[in-house]
């Protein structure tokens, strides 16, 4: 078993958020904040069928704060950081089918315990001849400890873990680290709209209920591209509302909002020049139309315009086969003449919120026929 002395931070916070996680919390009931709640984002409804296979044990222990369901799964690698009692784990099991394989990692051996207690049932649920899924015990800090290499994985997800972390930056390295070139990142947290203070960030209950171990947004962003991510793609966003008088007290005027990000590792020297792409419908969960972000929603066989660095992405990932690209300016390839471009977005999650709420996610004006409303029928 890893040596939580041995982290960067130090055993103390890891130790409480064991005992928090593993012998406080027995179901998710029992948290005392909304924090760990998952987003009201609506779940499709191939995600709710895959949900319904999970075993009720592994169900009750799940202490998400979004949906980290990433589309075109099928064959990937996945690695899941924070797996608890395994739920995303076995929900990507489904997806990724029986020539893909999903890895959790989990310092809490009660958590892990739920989860591999349960792995021949789900194998037999889905009918599959040989296990697809594992759960090894060790730090998301330290997942070179844990036996996993460099650029093995195609996809990383987390689900309300990163904030449990005292050294997110160490975090986000082995995270880049493991992933193959193309690789996501892609993962639901807590954010805060300002740092939190050192008193805050000593309160076991605060932290374990993943409030005070929240990143400032902005750091999120900094740190990011200091470890060697593109720019953080923001998905989607929803306020939390702590929902506890007495921690509410302890808070003050802090913020909180759960966010959903795409981290994607590209290969060095991508180029990134922006250009029109378009869409060829095939992703399961998303035939006529692919939201990829806040931002970014690609409707089946229209053009749409994007920019340099999701040009690089979308043409270095997994998603390179799932689009045309037309690299030779901006260009319609088609004889209307016109494309379709981006909303124009805030890249604060509390922004986002505030545009969702008031529906003025509106498209950027531009494109070769100014507002996209009145461009071609």
């Amino acid at each position: 078993m890893a040596d939580a002395s041995n982290k960067p931070g130090g055993a103390s916070v890891y130790n409480d958020v064991k005992e928090y996680y593993g012998k406080i919390l027995t179901k998710t009931s029992d948290l005392k904040s909304n924090a760990c709640v998952p987003s009201g984002k609506p779940v499709p409804a191939y995600v709710k069928k895959v949900i319904a296979e999970i075993h009720p044990d592994v169900i009750a222990r799940y202490y998400g704060c979004g949906l980290v369901v990433p589309e075109c799964l099928e064959g990937c690698r996945v690695l899941d950081l924070g797996c608890g009692s395994g739920r995303d784990c076995y929900l990507l099991s489904q997806l990724v089918g029986e020539k893909g394989h999903v890895t959790g990692i989990d310092m809490t051996d009660d958590q892990l315990e739920v989860a591999r207690k349960y792995i021949d049932y789900h194998m037999q649920k889905f009918g599959y001849k040989k296990p697809n899924v594992n759960f090894a015990q060790g730090y998301i800090e330290a997942l070179a400890e844990a036996g996993l290499e460099e650029k093995s994985y195609d996809i990383i997800i987390s689900n309300c873990v990163v904030n449990l972390s005292p050294n997110k930056s160490s975090v986000l390295r082995e995270a880049y680290r493991v992933l193959k070139d193309g690789g996501e990142l892609y993962f639901s947290d807590v954010y805060s709209d300002a740092r939190i203070s050192e008193d805050l960030k000593a309160d076991k209950v605060l932290w374990g209920e993943c409030l005070s171990g929240a990143l400032w947004w902005e750091d999120l962003i900094q740190l990011a591209e200091e470890v060697g991510f593109c720019k953080p793609r923001l998905v989607t966003a929803s306020i939390i509302t702590v929902g506890n008088k007495d921690l509410e007290k302890l808070l003050g005027d802090y913020k909180f909002v759960s966010a959903t990000y795409r981290l994607f590792k590209l290969p060095k020297g991508s180029e990134k020049k922006s250009c029109l792409v378009m869409y060829n419908g095939e992703i399961t969960g998303a035939e006529e139309s692919f939201e990829f972000d806040a931002q970014y929603n690609f409707k089946v066989d229209k053009e749409m315009e994007v920019d340099g660095d999701v040009a690089s992405i979308l043409s270095s990932s997994r998603f390179s086969e799932e689009f045309t690209f037309q690299l030779q300016g901006l260009k319609p390839s088609g004889s209307g003449g016109c494309w379709a471009k981006p909303k124009a977005v805030s890249v604060n999650p509390f922004e986002l919120v505030q545009q969702l709420d008031g529906a003025s996610v509106t498209p950027s004006t531009g494109g070769c026929c100014g507002d996209q409303q009145s461009c071609c029928k």
